[in-house]
């Protein structure tokens, strides 16, 4: 196999944890460097002209900017249809945002093709990966039937492998009258088929969603067929959401934009990670979450994109970044890393987020310097290469 080596990096963004400490010691960033990968993974990583006599077949100058981990996007819903810019023209005249405007995507999905669904989900990621995003995350929750969760699932089979069912989006139509049916048919036969197609159970715990004693149900079920969970928590109001996810030990707890002393006291002291969605704040005019708050208390927060065509149909992380380090009070140190390792705890993942010896060779080379840049030069496209698995500029993401 080749052996890529990629040298003269000014600044390499590591993540690694042998470093440890907080704010930028937690980048592990070394001046000077350079590395190495082969068949996918990470061989070498030293200063830069001090590789080893013989490695490497191919031989790449960074020309002193800056190469960080590949972002790990934990958070997206990219199988749908449909366009929902009339409704997020409406909100910037003044409407507010609410989770009805999900049925009319729902309406939209259900009338596509499978073949659509599929082609679009993979436009979107590789949409994605050209922003730096090497790992993304996908829920289903635009079909809200058996075969439209199934179908939906199926379709984002070949675009990512960290595929999340969210059959308990929202209540359909359908069902508006009798919720209590809906949520048993999620929990029973909607479950029953889309579990072998998923990794993670998620549910929207929120209001206009579904209540705690829904929530859990759901959350049972899927646990019960070796789903592991995940949860939408705290976007719309104060709500049970929260202590939900960490009562289930969940992977992330989501959105977190509503969450009381309580709430954050209980993330710090679990494993479960507040996964912070500025694209949706932004793009609702909401209030943002209190990102200092989490950080200060000593939570793990993440930052992910929320990919969906209503309320944050964005899927650059370099712009939630900046939104993060502008509007949430983080540095920049603080959001890049938790759009990488951060993400990458929020899929429970010891293999992507951080560049070490034998991890996955996911890494980007900025058009930059620094890493701060990110956030100093917002909307400008520094993301120069991707390397995905140690394949450059890759088409999809795993």
């Amino acid at each position: 196999m080749t052996v890529t080596v990629l040298d003269n990096i000014g600044q390499l963004v590591t993540n690694d944890a042998e470093v440890g400490g907080s704010g930028e010691a937690a980048l592990g960033i070394r001046s000077n460097a350079a590395l190495a990968f082969e068949n996918g993974s990470i061989v070498w990583i030293g200063d830069a002209g001090a590789v080893p006599e013989g490695l490497g077949d191919e031989r790449i100058d960074a020309g002193g900017a800056s190469v960080i981990p590949g972002f790990v996007d934990s958070h997206n819903h990219l199988a749908f249809a449909g366009d929902r810019a009339t409704e997020f023209s409406a909100r910037m005249a003044g409407e507010s945002y609410s989770a009805g405007g999900i049925r009319s995507t729902v309406a939209a999905t259900r009338a596509a093709s499978d073949e659509f669904l599929e082609a679009h989900a993979h436009r979107l990621a590789a949409e994605a990966l050209r922003s730096g995003v090497t790992t993304i995350e996908s829920k289903s929750g635009y079909g809200l039937t058996v075969s439209d969760e199934l179908r939906s699932l199926r379709a984002l089979s070949s675009v990512t492998s960290e595929r999340t069912f969210l059959g308990a989006h929202v209540v359909p139509a359908e069902y508006a009258d009798r919720p209590d049916d809906y949520v048993s048919l999620v929990a029973g036969a909607m479950l029953d088929a889309c579990a072998p197609e998923s990794k993670w159970i998620d549910v929207f715990c929120d209001r206009g969603a579904f209540d705690g004693d829904q929530t859990r149900e759901i959350l049972t079920a899927g646990v019960a067929r070796g789903l592991l969970p995940r949860l939408h928590a705290g976007q719309l109001e104060y709500g049970p959401g929260i202590q939900i996810a960490v009562e289930f030990d969940a992977a992330s707890a989501d959105h977190v934009t509503h969450a009381t002393d309580e709430d954050v006291d209980a993330l710090a002291s679990s494993t479960t990670v507040a996964t912070l969605l500025p694209g949706a704040e932004f793009s609702t005019r909401a209030v943002y979450p209190n990102a200092r708050r989490l950080i200060d208390a000593g939570a793990t927060v993440a930052l992910a994109c929320d990919c969906n065509p209503g309320s944050s149909f964005t899927t650059s992380m370099p712009f939630c970044i900046a939104v993060a380090v502008r509007d949430m009070r983080m540095t920049p140190a603080e959001a890049l890393w938790s759009a990488t390792a951060g993400g990458a705890a929020a899929l429970r993942r010891s293999d992507v987020g951080a560049l070490r010896v034998g991890m996955a060779a996911d890494l980007v080379l900025l058009d930059a310097p620094s890493y701060i840049h990110l956030a100093y030069r917002p909307g400008v496209p520094l993301v120069r290469t991707v390397w995905q698995a140690g394949v450059r500029n890759a088409v999809l993401a795993h």
